[in-house]
């Protein structure tokens, strides 16, 4: 067993540093893998100084992702360090293993994100079906709320950008689209359809170069006032 240890952690952890698999145990349909942490120190959350006196130490039971068919769920005994900060208003910490663990999560970072990219490509409800194919049981609600704490995608100030509007409620309450009309994306949205918004949106973006817009007055005014060096094209 002392010679099938090392191949089963580089197997299993093969990404993460600083676990150190114990033992495998399969139970009927559950495989349960006992392991613990092993790096030295740990940084404070709160301060970022680094820590190597330890307070005590728990379990903690991730699901990670399931292998032939069977549930993984990992038994990992993870260590509290005690803040040597004395100005950090931390008095202890929990450590927390980059690329699989985070605070108060209950399932690995692997097992996270694929239900992530299974939501992002599918949605809710086909969503759910395919994670239920896969052995990863998520509902429609989680899909969505796992897909909606990603972080905004970094784009670039378009050089043509589309205003449009779009209704929130038809006949009552009107926002700003903005498209990058290059790319055929959507860059932003407005909260509503004024003229001094959308000053303020294009005055943060001086590289745009051509304003695709309706024949709406407000959008002439807003786009000829905060982007005097845009061509507007109005259709």
């Amino acid at each position: 067993m002392n010679e099938v240890l090392p191949q089963l952690n580089k197997l299993l952890f093969s990404s993460v540093e600083g676990v150190l698999v114990e033992s495998v145990e399969v139970i009927d349909t559950v495989v349960r893998v006992e392991a613990r942490t092993t790096a030295g120190r740990a940084a404070c959350p709160g301060c970022g100084c680094w820590s190597g006196r330890i307070h005590g130490s728990y379990l903690r039971f991730p699901r990670d992702l399931p292998t032939a068919g069977k549930f993984v769920v990992v038994s990992l005994r993870v260590r509290r360090f005690v803040c040597e900060e004395e100005s950090c208003e931390r008095m202890t910490f929990a450590e927390q293993v980059p690329g699989l663990t985070r605070r108060f999560g209950r399932r690995t970072e692997r097992l996270r994100s694929m239900p992530v990219s299974v939501g992002l490509a599918l949605a809710g409800r086909a969503g759910t079906r395919m994670t239920d194919a896969l052995k990863v049981p998520v509902s429609g609600n989680t899909l969505l709320r796992l897909i909606a704490s990603l972080p905004d995608p970094v784009t670039a100030v378009p050089r043509v950008v589309g205003v449009y509007e779009y209704a929130q409620r038809k006949g009552r309450v009107y926002g700003t689209v903005l498209v990058d009309v290059e790319t055929r994306r959507p860059v932003d949205l407005l909260p509503d359809r004024e003229a001094d918004t959308l000053a303020a949106w294009l005055a943060e973006r001086p590289g745009i170069e051509i304003v695709c817009r309706d024949r709406a007055p407000f959008f002439a005014e807003g786009a000829t006032r905060r982007a005097p060096q845009a061509l507007q094209v109005a259709h």
